[in-house]
């Protein structure tokens, strides 16, 4: 990224949006466009580790089969095909 800010979440998302229309509008330069494209690759990756780091901490409840719950990590639960 050209200035090694640190993003949220949201404001990297919101950086990505701001690349691809410059990129889409066909009227960047092609130095400059290399230059956006490996900042969009780098929002890229930042976005999908902060979506895995969430996506492990995010738990379920399951019922147990007697009349209480089961915590189980999202990943296992969404495996199983019974996730809703």
């Amino acid at each position: 990224m050209a200035d090694k800010k640190e993003y949220t979440f949201e404001g990297a998302l919101a950086r990505l949006e701001e690349i691809v229309r410059l990129l889409d509008g066909g009227k960047t330069p092609l130095d400059e466009s290399l230059t956006l494209y490996e900042e969009g690759v780098a929002l890229v990756k930042l976005c999908c580790d902060r979506l895995d780091a969430a996506e492990q901490k995010v738990k379920l409840l399951k019922p147990d089969g007697a009349g209480g719950a089961v915590e189980t990590d999202f990943t296992a639960a969404a495996g199983d095909g019974n996730s809703k």
